[in-house]
């Protein structure tokens, strides 16, 4: 006998009955119908039979549309936290399956609140969508996501979140070798004085100047500091498995760099 949890049918009929309205049910719960409805296309797909994975497919892309109705609908009602609610939901059940779609709707979210003026509830919904784009190995999105909360943070005094953000975006830097944008990224953040004098700040230095010497065991020791304790679960994932890369290559660019500096300094012609 099939278990309830792998077998189509009952997952469609499970998912069936979320999306109807009862004296008990007051409330279609879209989000966990969705879910159920993919399950179930998936499903039928293995066991090839097309015509109800199609139907399932069918009313799966029905649930994302109500998802992204009902946000539409809340925003009109000048309701903007219930409307990035939405986007939220339908954005993690898409985590999975369709990681680009969460992406999207993860942001369309954190436009929603940034409207608004209530950035700081947008913190978690950055960090998923950073997250994310980092399961793509999309660095550069990553970092700038990072970048967007920190900028975020400073919006509303959340000083320790905007640094957590700048510090977050020097490490998905470093991971994916880009050192000369990771030092750049710190020199822009430094700018700012209460990243200047932060923890996170003092942690960054300490990465960027163990590259500069090429040294991966300080580097493996700045990576275990409290300041990257604190970041996000992805994050410090990345973090520790520093340093990627050449370092000693690193160290020579820094080093030519250093000395071409040097020579126009005193350069009088």
């Amino acid at each position: 006998m099939a278990n309830s949890s792998s077998d189509p049918d009952k997952l469609m009929a499970k998912a069936d009955k979320l999306t109807k309205l009862s004296f008990t049910r007051w409330n279609a719960d879209w989000k966990s119908a969705t879910s159920l409805y993919e399950q179930a296309a998936i499903a039928y797909r293995f066991r090839k039979d097309h015509e109800k994975a199609k139907n399932a497919f069918e009313k799966a892309s029905k649930g994302q549309e109500m998802i992204s109705s009902a946000s539409e609908f809340y925003r009109e009602c000048g309701r903007p936290q219930p409307a990035s609610d939405a986007l939220a939901k339908g954005a993690s059940s898409l985590e999975d399956k369709a990681p680009e779609e969460a992406i999207r709707m993860y942001d369309e979210a954190c436009s929603v609140l940034e409207e608004d003026g209530k950035e700081q509830m947008a913190f978690d919904l950055y960090c998923a969508a950073a997250s994310l784009y980092v399961k793509l190995e999309k660095y550069l999105d990553a970092a700038a996501t990072f970048l967007r909360l920190g900028s975020a943070a400073d919006k509303c005094n959340a000083i320790n979140s905007q640094c957590k953000g700048y510090l977050s975006a020097i490490i998905i830097y470093l991971y994916a070798h880009d050192f000369q944008q990771a030092q750049k990224c710190y020199n822009d953040c430094s700018e700012v004085q209460a990243f200047l004098n932060s923890d996170q700040n003092r942690c960054a230095m300490k990465l960027l100047s163990a590259y500069e010497e090429g040294d991966g065991e300080e580097i493996k020791r700045a990576a275990q500091s409290s300041a990257i304790n604190h970041l996000d679960h992805t994050v410090i994932r990345l973090a520790r498995k520093l340093p990627t890369g050449d370092l000693q290559a690193i160290k020579k660019d820094f080093a030519a760099d250093d000395g071409g500096d040097s020579l126009d300094e005193n350069d009088l012609t």
